[in-house]
């Protein structure tokens, strides 16, 4: 079970990567008013729902302790995240608050599974 375990978790690290590093790829384009939710956050954002979930089942079948005030905070920051991502994924300019929005969401998601123990 820990392999199963250890597996979804490279997968949901794979998905935060996209998530991010779409975001990064239009920092440039923010600055100059020009940024777009790229393919590669919505479907980063998916695989960390998936896998999210997948591992949340894993771990409770596996009898491990699940924080589920953390969870349910993550899940409600990747809810939000994806729902603008999905939404605003076909205009070609996105304000820059809510660009911005998006990036502070997903970090602050990440800081939450790191830092909260």
């Amino acid at each position: 079970m820990d392999v199963l375990i250890h597996l979804f978790v490279g997968l949901h690290i794979i998905g935060i990567a996209a998530l991010l590093g779409g975001f990064f790829t239009q920092m440039k384009a923010m600055g100059r008013g020009e940024a777009r939710f790229v393919p590669a956050m919505l479907h980063g954002a998916l695989t960390m729902l998936v896998t999210g979930a997948i591992l949340v089942g894993l771990n409770q079948a596996d009898d491990h302790h699940i924080n589920t005030l953390k969870i349910g905070i993550k899940l409600a920051l990747l809810i939000v995240i994806l729902g603008l991502v999905y939404v605003k994924r076909d205009d070609e300019k996105i304000d820059k608050g809510l660009f911005g929005l998006v990036g502070a969401l997903t970090t602050t998601n990440i800081f939450i599974a790191v830092l909260w123990t």
